[in-house]
């Protein structure tokens, strides 16, 4: 079972049946991340083929973790299967 986890907390976790996994990171549903710990960031940057991804800071006890989640509200064509979807880097732990 796919889980996030950062500071000590479980951040995300899906079945393998619910997540899509595209360049080696693994996108959560929505649904099924803690949004509790998302803070929006104003941070964007743009990948060729999947179009702007937007930022979230992930916030646990205090610590804040910036940019350490990324989400595409209105992907490119090709990347449709992960639209809104959640994935995670900048030491979140992100188990298969």
């Amino acid at each position: 079972m796919p889980k996030a986890i950062w500071n000590g907390a479980v951040i995300a976790e899906a079945d393998s049946s619910e997540v899509e996994i595209v360049e080696h990171n693994i996108y959560f549903p929505p649904s099924r991340v803690k949004q509790d710990y998302l803070q929006p960031s104003q941070h964007t940057t743009l990948c060729p083929w999947k179009g702007v991804a937007s930022y979230y800071n992930v916030v646990v006890d205090g610590k804040v973790n910036a940019n350490a989640a990324w989400y595409y509200p209105a992907p490119k064509e090709a990347a449709h299967n992960i639209k809104d979807r959640i994935a995670f880097w900048h030491g979140v732990e992100v188990q298969h």
